[in-house]
């Protein structure tokens, strides 16, 4: 049976594996940044996911009924993702960047796509890594079930994409965390704070995080120090987040209920990919 997110958001090793989690996420960022990037901030996350879902739902003799660029806008624009342009700019940074590329057929003035396989081989790693935290949590074997059967990312992945898609949680999410899902790199953001933050503090009312300096941390974001600042600063204002000492100059802290918006959010995604994994085991004895 697959965990609930109200079971996971119990677990008391959560806050410990969640972090874990948070710095596994930070090396793949280190490893590939602008890849990594795509699933940084909500909406791009979102993008990507249905871009997927697509490739892996195709029909393997009509590749028109895959990804293509009128199918990936109509999706987008059927779950108000995105507007058809961004959607359609999105398509094009994707295949700017060689994150996908188009296959070698056309049918008519109809081009498909495909991920690369650096593209699908990171994707892979982010369903790793949660199911690693969730095999930690009762003690599963997840994770060797997916490395045993290379083909499960293809059905794994679009039940993903229907989970975040069809979420309250995923598309509204609270208020502080909504805050940085619209930032550029915004998830990165979250992960680097909590993976600061010691889960035996978690308790305090203000919890320090392992963040200094605003400068060393945008630089390595890749991020404008001065539209990072701004969106710390709009986070202080609700009493989010702020410093020990000196603002910008002193350990910054994220309040309790920061903290936990992160980890709730944490609890819906992982019951969301654990959903997604049962289905595929059950479906999977089933044939």
């Amino acid at each position: 049976m697959a965990l609930v997110s109200e079971d996971i958001a119990r677990h008391p090793a959560l806050r410990r594996h969640v972090q874990a989690q948070s710095r596994t996420l930070l090396q793949t960022y280190e490893a590939n940044p602008r890849l990594a990037s795509v699933f940084a901030t909500q909406q791009r996350w979102l993008m990507a996911h249905i871009g997927l879902a697509l490739y892996f739902n195709r029909e393997p003799d009509d590749h028109r009924k895959g990804l293509t660029s009128a199918r990936f806008m109509d999706d987008i624009c059927r779950h108000s993702v995105a507007s058809r342009n961004t959607a359609d700019a999105f398509l094009r940074e994707m295949l700017h960047y060689g994150f996908i590329r188009h296959l070698p057929i056309k049918y008519g003035r109809i081009r498909p796509f495909e991920p690369t396989a650096g593209t699908l081989e990171t994707v892979a790693g982010w369903v790793m890594a949660h199911l690693r935290t969730l095999d930690s949590l009762d003690s599963g074997f997840r994770l060797a079930a997916f490395v045993a059967q290379p083909d499960m990312l293809a059905k794994l992945q679009p039940l993903v994409a229907d989970g975040l898609l069809s979420s309250h949680a995923v598309r509204e999410p609270r208020q502080t965390f909504s805050l940085f899902t619209w930032l550029d790199n915004g998830g990165i953001v979250m992960d680097w704070l909590m993976s600061g933050v010691d889960p035996d503090h978690a308790d305090l009312g203000r919890i320090p995080t392992g963040v200094v300096s605003i400068g060393d941390f945008a630089n390595w974001l890749k991020l404008s120090r001065t539209h990072l600042s701004r969106k710390l600063g709009d986070a202080e204002e609700l009493g989010s987040v702020g410093w020990l000492g000196q603002r910008g100059h002193s350990v910054m802290w994220v309040s309790s209920e920061f903290y936990q918006e992160y980890m709730t959010a944490q609890a819906v995604k992982l019951a969301i990919i654990d959903a997604a994994f049962d289905n595929c085991v059950v479906t999977s004895q089933a044939s």
